[in-house]
């Protein structure tokens, strides 16, 4: 018999119980609940048009650490190691803080119970919200095993909403997020959501690989992709010539020979009240390298929330005209470089990265083609042609019907206001109840100070126009 002091049984008996948890118990709970997780999962990937891949619903830890060993990683660490002359530890360490920084976290009950849901009400709450040109076939027509990118041109922080709530049913999709998503309760939902974060601004080469890295892993696992090339909030309203950064890394390493093939999914987006506007026009005037990035002071975010409440309380609340979603062909990578007889891999970095900024062209051209034209953009294209002279009733009318015959004669879509409502009508209600628009004695022109936001608005189709 061996005696020991009663401190020494209860401290080996509580490690014993507690092994015994790890080793049996907890395993068993652990797959007891995450049973009924799974069975969603599997139910969800059932009806999505584009399932989810076993990469974006693997344990964040494993992806980070399968990163941080990829081979191009491990090699940049020691480039910044020798470059910085520190040690190799010190460069490794901050590479994991880059890596943590960057991957996401999905969770599939986050995404369609918590945010797909938030952004259907926020979407239909603010806006009408309406599916432009959509080849349905098409776009369903490609193949399961290939990797979907949707690229959509950047009208509003409502993009993000819009699109989740109309692709929720069709996909689920991976945002990159700049760092206005970084706030304390905000990025932990963004990263449940399957999103990534990005420093728009990055000088770290390191920082630069372990981006590329975790999108080019992404891509070739298959996980849908919804991009912005224009990179952030355009002032005057014009689509922006692409940035070519997370285009370059989703199709340098591509492979036209590969199992897996990379398509491209234009979208347009327009509206015809974008949040955002003023601060937008308002930091038009500045220089291109004096304006700050796009923020919402919290006070202007706060009066904006009450007067909306206001508002509905009252019962003179409406919600903000049409928003509209375009989708366009799809394009296929490997038949677009063998159209090209190139392969991305092959050519000099120069020539590469010229060929990455053509394709970055196309895919723009074709997102803009999609566009869709609206009320408001309608109405504010004829008014500011019309300049001080002013439309009257009739002539309004004409100068948009005129606007929707070019557009039509181009490919482009029109919506079409329901209950049979003019649009000359729908937009011009719109304006003037913003007060941007005046109609005394049966004229209608543009409010002092209102060019450059009916401008905002005009543009947003301009290149439609320019073409038609």
């Amino acid at each position: 018999m061996v005696t020991v002091p009663a401190w020494l049984a209860i401290l080996l008996g509580s490690l014993g119980f507690l092994a015994l948890l790890d080793w049996l118990f907890l395993p068993a709970v652990r797959w007891w609940l995450h049973r009924p997780v799974s069975r969603t999962i599997d139910d969800v990937n059932r009806q999505l048009k584009f399932r989810i891949p076993p990469f974006k619903l693997a344990p964040r830890r494993m992806l980070i650490a399968q990163l941080m060993c990829d081979p191009d990683v491990l090699k940049a660490v020691e480039d910044e190691a020798m470059a910085r002359d520190e040690a190799m530890r010190v460069s490794h360490a901050r590479a994991r803080r880059y890596a943590k920084e960057i991957v996401p976290a999905f969770s599939a009950y986050a995404y369609f119970r918590i945010g797909a849901g938030f952004a259907k009400w926020l979407s239909t709450a603010i806006y009408r919200v309406r599916l432009g040109g959509f080849e349905e076939v098409r776009l369903y027509q490609v193949p399961r095993d290939t990797t979907v990118v949707f690229v959509i041109n950047h009208r509003s922080n409502m993009d993000y909403a819009l699109v989740t709530a109309l692709l929720s049913q069709s996909s689920v999709l991976s945002y990159a997020v700049g760092e206005w998503g970084r706030v304390m309760v905000l990025q932990s939902l963004i990263r449940a959501m399957g999103s990534y974060f990005v420093r728009r601004e990055s000088s770290s080469a390191m920082y630069r690989k372990v981006l590329a890295r975790y999108v080019q892993m992404a891509i070739a696992s298959g996980v849908t992709q919804a991009v912005f090339p224009e990179g952030g909030l355009a002032c005057d309203g014009k689509l922006c010539p692409p940035k070519l950064g997370l285009l370059s890394y989703m199709v340098a390493g591509f492979d036209p020979n590969g199992t897996r093939d990379i398509v491209f999914v234009p979208v347009g987006i327009n509206y015809d009240h974008v949040l955002e506007d003023e601060l937008l026009t308002a930091a038009a005037s500045k220089p291109a390298a004096e304006r700050p990035h796009f923020s919402v002071p919290p006070l202007v975010l706060t009066r904006w929330v009450g007067n909306e409440l206001w508002q509905r309380i009252r019962g003179t609340w409406e919600r903000y005209g049409y928003a509209c979603v375009g989708f366009g062909h799809p394009l296929s990578l490997r038949d677009y470089l063998g159209q090209r007889s190139i392969d991305l891999r092959a050519l000099p970095e120069e020539q590469r990265f010229a060929e990455i900024a053509r394709l970055g062209q196309c895919l723009m051209r074709k997102v803009g083609h999609v566009v869709p034209a609206l009320p408001v953009p309608l109405v504010s294209t004829a008014l500011l042609a019309a300049g001080e002279a002013g439309l009257s009733d009739l002539q309004l009318d004409d100068a948009v019907r005129n606007l929707m015959r070019r557009l039509k004669s181009v490919g482009a879509y029109v919506l079409i206001p329901s209950h049979g409502q003019q649009v000359g009508n729908v937009g011009l209600r719109m304006l003037m109840q913003r007060q941007l628009v005046t109609g005394e004695a049966g004229i209608y022109r543009l409010n002092r100070g209102a060019s450059a936001l009916l401008a905002f608005y005009a543009n947003s189709i301009a290149h439609l126009l320019a073409g038609g």
